[in-house]
């Protein structure tokens, strides 16, 4: 074996024991830090996608009845917005109405929850919600009111510089925890 293919063997050696270490490394580092895609462009689904309508997000477990689906792409104040909602036939002022509104924000400047009540965000502001364990994760969370509409509005600091918001209409409230606990990057 020549010197070169020693260090190379010693060199894949070292990193495979490096990720056994530090169990998760290997999907960190493929992880993108922001996973929006460039080229995510806004659009309307009938019907709508299912839980794999924003690429890069997965629900695992999406309520059934939605007949309308949303893409949101925007960008504003340093931050970049990918969404997807879901609503059924309903009025908007019906509070029978299915909706869920599922959105991932990149922010480099999203580390906690409390820099999330800080987030430049244009529609679902944190400023005046409370934290509450909901699906096994910590998040921030408040009664959904004015263009949110009624129901339950969540968010919390998926990794640095990532942030994923839920709204749930009131008839899905009772199924936010199943929601968040089974969403995906």
């Amino acid at each position: 074996m020549t010197r070169f293919q020693q260090l190379a063997a010693l060199s894949a050696a070292t990193v495979a024991a490096a990720m056994i270490a530090v169990p998760g490394t290997a999907q960190a580092a493929a992880r993108p830090s922001c996973p929006i895609p460039a080229n995510a462009k806004s659009r309307t689904d009938e019907p709508a996608k299912g839980g794999k309508a924003l690429k890069g997000v997965r629900l695992h477990y999406l309520p059934k009845g939605f007949t309308h689906g949303e893409v949101i792409v925007d960008k504003h104040d340093g931050l970049t917005e990918y969404s997807y909602l879901w609503s059924d036939d309903r009025d908007d002022l019906d509070r029978k109405r299915k909706m869920l509104w599922v959105r991932v924000v990149c922010w480099p400047e999203a580390r906690t929850l409390a820099q999330l009540k800080k987030a430049p965000l244009h529609l679902g502001t944190f400023a005046a919600a409370k934290t509450a364990k909901i699906g096994g994760r910590k998040v921030l969370t408040k009664e959904g009111d004015g263009a949110l509409g009624p129901g339950r509005y969540s968010g919390w600091v998926e990794r640095e510089g990532v942030i994923v918001t839920v709204m749930a209409s009131e008839p899905l409230v009772p199924r936010l925890g199943q929601i968040i606990r089974w969403i995906r990057l």
